[in-house]
């Protein structure tokens, strides 16, 4: 009988503790006009009926700030009634439909342009849709679409094609050569979201590569016409820990790139390529953000000039060129600090001071490449950002490096959004 009444008081306590909890009467949204409640609804984590927990809502209003349509959020708290709250998220929405026009000359002096159309906030469900028209001497296009949350909150899906021509350099021990370059591809991926922090995404790529020589130094090793069938398996793992307050930007990020790509020929073997980029972001008093990016690579290790990692421009090395080298394994090093030096309503305007560094292994080299003083890079260099707060992703950049390592070179980088 003892034991019976001890139990009875202990359930008694227990469901009086439970009873006490303070617990979410409903979720509402506020601000957002294109985004859609229902997607909202299900994109955060907070449910009706749920245990109210400040930490909870707290990693939901980053999940918020991620999202393209969004360019801040915050939550509220109000009491219901009895021990039940509103909570309410804020959204000041992103304007996401957007343009995108490039102008620029080649090495042959031609003036090449790019236009495209973008919706970043697709139906308003975080659905990105679009594509894009390049004409550089050769057309090419693309038309994207990912859906991230398409089946449910965890689970999407990735769908492109492209079309793409260039005129590319490839390197041999005595000199370079002009091809034609084209690449016809489709790719499905999968777009899975394990939890707060980490993303997976898995499919395959199917694609047609095609080179024509069009000038420069020959070989009887390689051809001047190749047309190559392939087929790569992808897969991506990203860790995000990043918070994001308009421009300012903390924490780390690393995304795990692993592509293996199949093929039919006596030109080229199958070949597996991996990259990782660590990404970390520091606020430095009121108006500074310290940025960085490591980028580690490495492929099968093929004594070939179609090497996949590039010396370029818009990739790694801001004012080294275009596409100036080729290798199979690469490190690189990116840092800047950005300073606000102007901001009122939605216009930002932000300085920057960066250091690029990196080295590469020659195809069919070794790992000891990496301190050749030929393949070491160093350029130093400034630039400016002008932001605007409610478009997403409109940041126009302007970067000018200056190379102090050996048989340097120095140039002007324009680009869309932050160089990463």
């Amino acid at each position: 009988m003892k034991k019976i009444r001890l139990l009875f008081i202990f359930l008694c306590v227990a469901f009086q503790g439970i009873a006490q909890d303070n617990i979410v009467y409903d979720v509402k949204f506020q601000g957002q006009k294109k985004n859609k409640v229902g997607f909202l609804k299900k994109y955060v984590s907070v449910r009706n009926g749920d245990v109210l927990d400040s930490l909870q809502l707290e990693k939901d209003v980053i999940l918020l700030k991620r999202l393209a349509g969004v360019s801040h959020a915050y939550y509220q708290v109000f009491k219901s009634h009895d021990n039940l709250y509103n909570v309410f998220y804020n959204i000041e929405e992103n304007f996401t439909l957007i343009p995108n026009a490039n102008l620029w000359t080649t090495t042959n002096e031609q003036v090449a342009y790019k236009i495209g159309l973008y919706d970043y906030n697709f139906l308003g469900r975080n659905i990105a849709f679009g594509g894009f028209y390049q004409n550089n001497g050769f057309d090419s296009y693309g038309i994207n679409l990912r859906a991230p949350n398409l089946f449910t909150r965890s689970l999407g899906i990735a769908i492109n094609h492209q079309n793409w021509t260039s005129e590319e350099p490839l390197f041999f021990d005595d000199g370079s050569a002009n091809y034609k370059y084209s690449n016809t591809a489709f790719e499905v991926l999968a777009l899975y979201q394990i939890n707060f922090k980490h993303r997976l995404q898995f499919g395959i790529n199917v694609f047609t590569e095609e080179y024509n020589y069009l000038n420069g130094l020959t070989s009887e090793s390689i051809p001047q016409n190749l047309k190559l069938d392939k087929q790569m398996l992808k897969f991506v793992y990203e860790y995000d820990g990043l918070n994001y307050d308009y421009q300012y930007i903390e924490g780390t990020k690393n995304t795990l790139y692993l592509q293996y790509v199949t093929t039919e020929n006596n030109f080229q073997d199958n070949f597996l390529i991996g990259w990782s980029d660590f990404l970390y972001f520091a606020r430095v008093g009121k108006k500074g953000n310290w940025a960085n990016r490591f980028r580690f690579g490495v492929a099968s290790n093929n004594a070939s000039p179609f090497a996949p990692f590039s010396v370029d421009n818009n990739l790694n090395i801001r004012g080294v060129g275009n596409i100036i080298d080729r290798g199979t394994a690469s490190l690189v090093l990116n840092s800047e600090y950005r300073y606000t030096l102007y901001e009122k309503g939605w216009f930002i305007l932000q300085g920057n001071g960066f250091i690029d560094a990196g080295t590469w292994r020659n195809p069919g080299g070794n790992f000891s490449d990496f301190a050749d003083s030929d393949n070491f890079r160093i350029y130093p260099g400034v630039g400016l950002r002008f932001i605007h707060k409610r478009i997403f992703n409109a940041i126009f950049r302007i970067d000018y490096g200056y190379g102090i390592t050996k048989n340097a070179s120095r140039g002007i980088v324009f680009g869309i959004g932050q160089y990463f």
